[in-house]
């Protein structure tokens, strides 16, 4: 498990190659508040050439390749390019590169973001109701069983926001 000080060394390597990306997933719901833990940082990038070609360094500094293969096979550009999901290990732990999640791909998500700064270093996130919306939408067990956790947090954030 990478926990906090991996999650920050890979998300510092994407930003350091100028890596156009927003994190979604768990990760996006406890940086926002919610009390879960999370085991992997999942992205979903831009998928331009330039991006893709940022993102194929920043795979490189962290010694990334695919979860679960022997072969220790790495990301091509065409894998990167592409709308599927790459399940990678790092060594500051897991990262899911993802072109695209039920919400929909950057383009579509961006508008959806809050940008974050994480010790330093700025972060977009997706906003939680997004993050709920795509769990929904997922439908896997263990997405359907965080939903009323994430809706809690959810519910307390805009308590907050509208306390005086």
């Amino acid at each position: 498990m990478a926990g906090e000080a991996g999650f920050g060394a890979i998300l510092s390597t994407l930003n350091d190659h100028e890596v156009e990306y927003c994190i979604v997933g768990m990760l996006a719901a406890v940086l926002q508040g919610a009390p879960a833990v999370t085991v992997d940082v999942d992205i979903v990038h831009r998928r331009t050439p330039d991006n893709v070609s940022r993102l194929l360094a920043a795979l490189r500094a962290l010694d990334a390749e695919y979860r679960n293969d022997p072969r220790h096979l790495t990301p091509q550009e065409s894998h990167l390019l592409g709308p599927g999901h790459q399940l990678l290990r790092t060594r500051h732990g897991d990262l899911d590169v993802l072109g695209s999640i039920a919400g929909g791909d950057f383009e579509t998500l961006v508008d959806a973001t809050v940008l974050l700064d994480l010790q330093g270093v700025p972060v977009r996130v997706l906003e939680l109701s997004r993050v709920i919306a795509a769990k929904m939408a997922a439908g896997r067990p263990k997405d359907l069983a965080a939903l009323p956790m994430l809706r809690a947090t959810l519910d307390e954030i805009r308590k907050r926001r509208k306390a005086p």
